[in-house]
């Protein structure tokens, strides 16, 4: 039971008990809700008498309390066990964005925000920035246009929403995968192996492989047979086929949007209100960081090469040993990892179970920014439940709910509630994401409301022998996810629209990504490592079992095992890299062509696998099976991103990392547990979301203007 100053927040945990009904009853009432309150506002307010507590205030407001619903509403669809709810959600969250795209087009609402913008009215500085960027979405959502182009542009506007939904929930409900002998199988960690779902009928003898990372990537790292690696990778890169089209409809039609407005591409108009401005800004970036990295990208497939040829030397193979291909990767990344580091990522992650893992990152962010985490369990679910069953206020039995709260140096107060999610499940989200439940924000009596954030990963489950384990790697995309988090928690806006994550795209990954940099801290990965075999007597005696040990190992992490995870730190940094561009290089070239019929008659799918050729050096399908050439893939139709909101904007996880490196090195490297510190970034960025200009908030932190000299040293290319 939580002590008991903990166990009364002043603000309810939001319910999950929809139903299919529900959500599209509750969606319909929020839309005519808020419809309302423009057109209260267009019949009661004339231009000349426009200000911004009468046109600006009340939809602020209406926002604000849409916002707690809504962002539930369109919850369901990525972690709901129901298809029929989550086919609702979808339907629910189409029907809330017509209503935005009808909104947005409001001209007689637009005259009024004009009318106050004209006024010059003295505003707070967040008041402010709201006028500005409510006025200037107005313009961008195209009423600067006539008849039949304002008509196309909203045509245009809904359908580009349609395919969103669409791809996602495809992404969310594939279910694929492939049937594989044992023998197939073979080097595939066992833990893995016996999990895996047996074939009955034509498939006896057979398990069941899907294409969900836990399955995915151990068995990419572990499996030894070379054909089936390239078999998994090829049907993997082929798992959403139906988005093909969608995708590429997607790009068409925000060219062709972008074109309406006057822009010469969807780049042009995505871009010029990000921290970059322009394309070339961005193409710049991407192309000096390409020269950079690329001839440390041949050195590294050089090296992994050797070590393929080695491999199959030694295994008396007679694969194909003059090319380094895509499948290879990460086979052979993780066996030059153990031959030339003598890292053994299975050792790692057995001092990283999933449980005592988030509990130590949890210590670390409670002591970095003042904070604490409370569980909310058992009889104090129940208290907290309007309902009084505790069920009713998470989505799913394996969901944990915490309430957070400042510690007494930040005076006790409340601060919100996390959820974290973390094993897969049929229809779930298949990725790691932090989703915002319900953003925070001063209502119209001026009552702080508290927001609610959600943590949804695919770890792998837990079993009698063993606990959830993590990779190293997978540690680290918790710290990115629960960073995201925790910028979510900390943000104290007056206005949900600037909550928590809600700044420019090529600013939002870099709190996250600083994070990232704790799990490459000696102290911190000793504190953060436990063990397993500690957890119980049950794993202990697994443990033995499994490991033909007779003696159990240290506690906490070794110093010389820890010191060995720190120096592959930067090992094949620069194909990981490369990597990265290819994915912001190809979300570029699709966003700026040179005319509209470019785009029209561009082959996606084969610019997609020349890119990555290109860029990457790493060979595909294309050299073993010339029959189907370039397009043997569909990679983009896998890629939720471009279509989920970060369309010309994927630049933004390399952009990021200059800034979040540059926080770090600064102001954490000398003293990652510095309190101070980590007080006042939490203060100074965390807390002002997207309410003021990012490199404002930067320069503020920083005390100058950001610079890419550590982020160049950081990836040895100073």
């Amino acid at each position: 039971m939580a002590p008991a100053q903990y166990r009364k927040p002043p603000q309810l945990p939001p319910t999950f008990t929809a139903t299919p009904e529900s959500l599209i009853t509750d969606t319909q009432r929020l839309i005519d809700r808020s419809r309302d309150v423009q057109d209260s506002i267009v019949k009661n307010i004339s231009p000349e008498k426009a200000s911004f507590k009468d046109v600006l205030l009340p939809s602020a407001h209406d926002d604000n309390k849409m916002a707690i619903e809504a962002h539930i509403i369109g919850f369901y669809q990525a972690v709901s066990t129901d298809s029929k709810l989550r086919d609702a959600s979808t339907e629910a969250e189409k029907l809330l964005d017509d209503f935005g795209i009808e909104s947005g087009m409001r001209e007689d609402v637009f005259k009024l925000i004009d009318a106050v913008l004209q006024r010059k009215e003295e505003l707070d500085p967040e008041s402010q920035r709201l006028l500005e960027k409510d006025h200037k979405s107005y313009i961008r959502n195209g009423l600067g246009l006539a008849g039949p182009q304002r008509d196309r542009f909203k045509e245009i506007k809904k359908r580009l929403s349609e395919i969103s939904i669409t791809f996602q929930k495809n992404l969310n409900e594939e279910a694929g995968g492939i049937w594989f002998t044992p023998e197939e199988l073979h080097g595939v960690p066992e833990d893995l192996v016996s999990s895996l779902k047996k074939g009955e009928g034509e498939n006896e003898g057979k398990l069941w492989l899907t294409f969900k990372y836990p399955d995915l990537f151990p068995t990419q790292k572990y499996a030894t047979n070379a054909q089936m690696r390239q078999k998994l990778f090829v049907e993997n890169e082929n798992k959403c086929n139906q988005n093909v089209p969608l995708f590429k409809e997607a790009v068409v039609l925000r060219d062709e949007a972008a074109r309406l407005l006057g822009y010469n591409n969807h780049a042009e108009f995505k871009i010029e209100d990000k921290m970059a401005k322009t394309p070339k800004t961005v193409d710049d970036f991407l192309g000096d960081l390409r020269t950079r990295l690329a001839p440390g990208g041949v050195k590294e497939i050089q090296h992994l090469l050797a070590l393929k040829q080695q491999d199959l030397k030694e295994r008396r193979l007679s694969d194909d040993s003059s090319r380094y291909f895509l499948w290879d990767h990460r086979y052979y990344d993780r066996l030059m990892l153990e031959k030339d580091y003598s890292l053994d990522q299975q050792k790692i992650a057995e001092y990283f179970p999933l449980s005592t893992t988030i509990g130590g990152m949890l210590k670390i962010f409670e002591e970095l920014f003042g904070l604490v985490f409370v569980e909310i369990l058992g009889d104090d679910r129940d208290q907290l439940a309007e309902s009084t069953k505790g069920s009713d206020i998470v989505w799913h039995e394996d969901v944990q709910l915490f309430s957070v709260w400042d510690d007494e140096s930040e005076g006790k107060g409340f601060v919100g509630y996390l959820y974290l999610d973390l094993f897969p499940r049929t229809g779930k989200y298949g990725h790691a994401a932090n989703f915002n439940l319900q953003p925070g924000y001063i209502d119209e009596n001026g009552k702080r409301r508290y927001p609610a954030t959600a943590l949804v990963c695919n770890f792998s489950k837990p079993t009698p022998k063993k606990p959830s384990l993590l990779k190293h790697d997978e540690v680290v995309t918790l710290f990115h996810e629960l960073g995201h988090g925790i910028h979510d928690l900390v943000g104290r806006t007056i206005y949900s629209r600037f909550h928590g994550t809600n700044t420019v795209r090529d600013f939002v990954e870099a709190p996250s990504q600083m994070l990232e940099n704790w799990c490459w801290t000696p102290s911190q990965l000793r504190s953060l490592s436990k063990h397993y075999s500690y957890l119980s007597t049950d794993y202990e005696q697994a443990y033995f079992e499994s490991s033909g040990e007779t003696k159990k190992p240290s506690e906490s992490m070794p110093h010389e095992l820890i010191a060995k995870l720190l120096s592959t730190k930067h090992v094949n940094d620069a194909l990981f890299n490369l990597r990265q561009l290819h994915f912001g290089i190809f979300d570029m070239t699709v966003h700026t062509p040179k005319s509209h019929e470019e785009i029209e008659n561009m082959d996606i799918s084969e610019k997609f696998n020349k890119l990555r050729h290109e860029i990457s050096q790493l060979d595909g399908a294309e050299v073993v099976d010339g029959s189907k050439g370039w397009g043997w893939g569909h990679g983009q139709a896998t890629f939720g991103h471009l279509i989920g909101g970060y369309d010309a904007g994927y630049y933004g996880y390399l952009s990021s990392q200059v800034y979040s490196t540059d926080m770090f090195y600064t102001v954490f490297k000398a003293n990652p547990m510095n309190g101070k510190e980590g007080r006042r970034y939490r203060h100074t960025v965390l807390e002002k979301g997207g309410s003021r200009e990012e490199i404002t908030l930067l320069v503020d932190f920083l005390g100058r203007q950001p610079s890419t000299e550590a982020f160049y040293k950081d990836l040895g290319l100073a």
